[in-house]
């Protein structure tokens, strides 16, 4: 019985950060190839700069997902470092309040990662990757769980994943690119990586995504996901393509979109005993809940709560390489 009291459904691992979200309309976008992106943000050098809109909410993929499946009735546990502040603090209360069981959250010397978000034409951040890139000695003896979720970590991700195999408990793993390519993408269950991740583990373009998933599951033998942003999501389980477009919506912020859909997917993985159809149409649901407000955790579904479910395209891969289109409500 004690093992059982012990016992949590999912614990997730990653990031915790307090985001502090800005509008300010004297600002200028100016093309240049120096940028990245080709474009930059440019302010009066010197100067005082006005914030017209400024609002607080709490981020980070280890914190977004374990809100999102305790609100799905799971018994849910968030591993992860904050600071010695009032930041941290305030994610540990807001944790509670959702259900979240905090014994496994570490503090840091370093202070509380901290995301400043510009809403613009497009969304630029400022990211402080402080407390959670520091390397702690968790409880490693209370790391016990039916599954782990593991979003982007630079350290202990190797200690994490040992204690998963030992324990035979799932893996779900949201890597960063700092973990690609890397042998443990091999140990996931289920593995989840954006159109660029996707690109840069394979070294191909995106938009071929046969030949992606062909590659991504030689590496990987478990369910791979590959995210779309506003063009949907694809999932391949080695013998099928799934595919599915976003629910039609308004949206107010995208921070969070992507640890809203994959935490959705789980859950819905979960529930459902491994029905990926359901899976995939949970996650638009929960990740179109989540677009729909400002922050990554307001508009989370809850349990029970009903969604719209969007078609989901399955394709069938036959003997002679042609793939042929089905669809499922």
């Amino acid at each position: 019985m004690q093992k059982k009291k012990n016992m949590f459904d999912i614990i997730t691992f990653g990031s915790a950060a307090n985001d502090i979200f800005i509008k300010i309309k004297n600002h200028k976008l100016v093309s240049d190839n120096d940028f990245s992106a080709g474009k930059g943000i440019c302010f009066s050098f010197g100067s005082k700069i006005e914030i017209d809109e400024i609002a607080f909410a709490t981020g980070g993929g280890g914190t977004n997902t374990a809100v999102a499946f305790a609100l799905q009735g799971f018994k849910t546990a968030f591993c992860g470092n904050i600071g010695e502040d009032i930041a941290g603090e305030r994610i540990l209360k807001e944790l509670k309040e959702y259900g979240v069981n905090t014994s496994l959250v570490a503090k840091s010397k370093k202070p509380t990662n901290h995301s400043i978000i510009f809403q613009g034409q497009e969304r630029t951040i400022l990211a402080y990757r402080g407390a959670s890139e520091d390397v702690t000695d968790f409880a490693w003896g209370k790391l016990k769980a039916k599954w782990f979720y593991i979003a982007s970590l630079s350290q202990n991700v190797g200690k994490i994943i040992d204690i998963a195999l030992s324990h035979k408990t799932k893996i779900v793993l949201n890597p960063g690119k700092v973990q690609l390519p890397n042998e443990i993408l091999s140990k996931a269950d289920i593995l989840v990586l954006n159109q660029e991740e996707a690109a840069f583990l394979t070294k191909l373009s995106y938009n071929d995504e046969h030949e992606v998933f062909k590659k991504i599951d030689e590496i990987c033998p478990g369910i791979a996901i590959m995210t779309k942003g506003s063009a949907g999501v694809t999932v391949s389980d080695g013998k099928y393509l799934y595919s599915a477009k976003p629910i039609p919506s308004d949206i107010v912020d995208t921070t969070g979109a992507g640890d809203s859909f994959a935490s959705g997917f789980v859950s819905g993985y979960i529930r459902s005993k491994g029905d990926i159809v359901y899976s995939i149409q949970f996650g638009i649901a929960n990740a179109s809940g989540c677009l729909s407000k400002l922050g990554s955790k307001p508009g989370l579904l809850k349990n029970g709560q009903e969604f719209v479910k969007v078609e989901v395209k399955k394709e069938e891969c036959q003997i002679n390489g042609l793939c042929q289109p089905k669809h499922e409500a």
